[in-house]
C-alpha cells in the first residue's frame, strides 16, 4: 500500500513540471513573440524612411546639378564684355605725394592703359601713351620736390622765428628785471627816516604810557648759543633772523610807519630793524624799542 502511494506522489510531481512546461510553451512564448512584433514593425518603418531620405537626397543633387549646368550653358551663350577703351587714367590723383600706396596703384592703372593700348590699338597710340604716362611721372616727381623744398623752407623759416622770439623774450626779461632792480634801488634811496619828527609815530611817548604793549615774549635766536650783536643802517642780516617768526605784522600797534613794498619791519632781540626783503640789508634801526 505504502509503494502505490509513493508512486503516485512521484509520478504526480514528474507531471506537474511537464503541464507548466506545455502551457508556458503555449502561452507564455506566444505572448513575447506578439510583444516583439510592433518593434520589427518600427524597425522596418525606420528602413524605409532612410530609404525615402536617400532619394529625396538624390533629387535634389540631380536638380542642384541641372541649375548649374542651365547656368553655365546660359553664360557661355552670353557675349563677352569688351574692355572700355575710353577709360580714364588715373595719373591725376591728388594726395600725400608720399603716400606710397597711390603711387602704386597709379603704376597699376598705367600698367593696364598700356596693356589695353598694346592689344586694342595701335603701335604709334601705345608709343603716344607710354610718352603721356612718362611725362606725368616726371611732372609728378618734379611737384614732389618743390613740396619737399618748400616744407624745408618753411621749417628753417619757423626755426629763425623762432629763435628771434627767444632772445627777444630774454632781452625784454632782462630789461624787466634791471627796472624792477632799479625801481627797488629807488625805492630804497627814497626811504624817509624822518618819520620820527612826525606826531603820529611818536612811538616813545606811547611807551612811557603803554608799557604793558611793549613787554613781549622772550627773543630766542633761530642758533644755539647765538649772542646779540648791534647792527647799524647798512649790514646785512641773516635770513633766518627775519623769517615770519620775528615779523611785526602790525606795526601800528607800536606806533610805527608801514613798511613799504619788498621791505619788513623785524624784531632782533630787543631793536626793531626795517629790513629789505631782497637782500636783507637793514635800511632803518631802533636800539632798545622793547623791555
Amino acid at each position: 500500500m505504502r509503494k502505490v502511494m509513493f508512486l503516485a506522489l512521484l509520478a504526480a510531481s514528474v507531471a506537474a513540471p511537464t503541464a507548466a512546461m506545455a502551457q508556458r510553451g503555449e502561452g507564455g512564448w506566444r505572448g513575447r513573440d506578439e510583444a516583439r512584433q510592433p518593434r520589427a514593425e518600427r524597425v522596418q518603418q525606420r528602413q524605409e524612411n532612410r530609404v525615402e531620405r536617400q532619394q529625396n537626397r538624390q533629387e535634389n543633387r540631380a536638380e542642384r546639378q541641372q541649375v548649374r549646368q542651365e547656368r553655365q550653358q546660359a553664360r557661355q551663350q552670353q557675349p563677352a564684355v569688351q574692355q572700355r577703351q575710353d577709360r580714364p587714367t588715373r595719373s591725376g590723383w591728388m594726395g600725400n605725394p608720399n603716400d606710397a600706396r597711390m603711387e602704386a596703384h597709379r603704376e597699376r592703372y598705367e600698367r593696364l592703359d598700356r596693356q589695353n593700348a598694346r592689344r586694342n590699338g595701335s603701335q604709334e597710340q601705345y608709343r603716344a601713351l607710354v610718352e603721356q604716362q612718362g611725362s606725368q611721372r616726371q611732372a609728378r616727381r618734379e611737384e614732389r620736390q618743390d613740396w619737399r623744398q618748400d616744407r624745408r623752407d618753411n621749417r628753417q623759416d619757423w626755426r629763425n622765428d623762432r629763435r628771434d622770439d627767444r632772445r627777444d623774450w630774454r632781452n625784454d626779461r632782462r630789461d624787466d628785471r634791471r627796472d624792477w632792480r632799479n625801481d627797488r634801488r629807488g625805492d630804497r634811496g627814497n626811504w624817509n627816516r624822518g618819520w620820527r619828527n612826525d606826531n603820529r609815530y611818536d612811538w616813545q611817548r606811547y611807551r612811557s604810557s603803554n608799557r604793558f604793549v611793549f613787554r613781549i615774549q622772550p627773543y630766542y635766536a633761530p642758533y644755539r648759543g647765538y649772542s646779540y650783536n648791534r647792527f647799524s643802517i647798512g649790514n646785512i642780516l641773516d635770513r633766518l633772523f627775519w623769517g615770519q617768526n620775528y615779523w611785526i605784522n602790525d606795526p601800528w600797534t607800536y606806533r610805527l610807519p608801514p613798511a613799504p613794498y619788498g621791505y619788513q619791519w623785524v624784531r632782533y632781540y630787543n631793536d626793531v630793524v626795517l629790513v629789505d626783503t631782497y637782500n636783507g640789508e637793514i635800511v632803518d634801526v631802533i636800539y632798545d624799542f622793547f623791555w
